[in-house]
């Protein structure tokens, strides 16, 4: 956990340069009132939207993927909202994390215990503001999960993690391990070279609208696999 007057720093940065926003198609129904899931999100009319890497940099910031609903990440918590029954009542972490968001879907969803994780500390920050948005809690669990055995859940969610050749390989034989353990796998990509698609059950296929500055595309298709089903 990051020392208190760095978390605060961090969430009052993404107060100020984000705003809070619902994603499409991910509605939570933990409470009374049925709502989409929210988080602070970068768009054309937050400051962080048109900050340069140079300009982040000065700030000790890195790119803000924590600040975006990837398609594959939407994916995921699409399909844990469908089918609540994969997370209810079990220990869930959500690895490389970003936003939190399949974290949240799972909390809503009636997960017992979620944690969130993730290299870049500030997403401890965005994490917690969006659970806070969102009315469901979280645990964070900073540090590269990747250098030690599988953690003792019963499930573990990710999105979009297979963009480059030898992170992809990386997670994927970490989630290997994680599967011969017993542990639900569950990954969400859209598309990109990495994803593992001939290992893996297909469980669902989504249309997730996206951006041309995202994703150079309105629209994809995301999928969910299982990892070592």
């Amino acid at each position: 956990m990051a020392p208190q007057d760095t978390l605060a720093r961090n969430r009052a940065f993404i107060v100020a340069n984000t705003r809070l926003a619902p994603v499409d198609g991910l509605e939570l129904r933990h409470s009374e009132t049925p709502q989409l899931l929210k988080i602070w999100q970068a768009d054309e009319i937050t400051p962080i939207w048109a900050a340069t890497e140079q300009d982040l940099d000065r700030q000790g910031i890195e790119p803000p993927f924590w600040a975006f609903p990837w398609a594959g990440g939407q994916a995921v918590a699409r399909l844990i909202l469908e089918r609540p029954e994969s997370v209810r009542g079990k220990r869930v972490l959500d690895i490389a994390c970003g936003s939190g968001m399949l974290g949240i879907a799972a909390a809503a969803a009636g997960a017992s215990a979620v944690w969130v994780n993730d290299i870049d500390p500030i997403c401890e920050a965005a994490a917690q503001l969006n659970a806070e948005a969102n009315g469901v809690s979280l645990s964070w669990m900073g540090g590269n999960l990747l250098d030690a055995p599988p953690a003792d859940v019963d499930v573990i969610l990710a999105g979009d993690i297979f963009y480059e050749m030898s992170m992809a390989a990386r997670f994927l034989g970490w989630m290997r391990q994680a599967a011969a353990r017993g542990i639900a796998v569950y990954a969400g990509d859209p598309g990109r070279a990495y994803a593992p698609v001939a290992e893996t059950g297909l469980l669902a296929e989504y249309d997730i609208a996206t951006t041309m500055e995202l994703e150079s595309a309105t629209a994809r298709r995301a999928r969910v696999w299982q990892i070592g089903r």
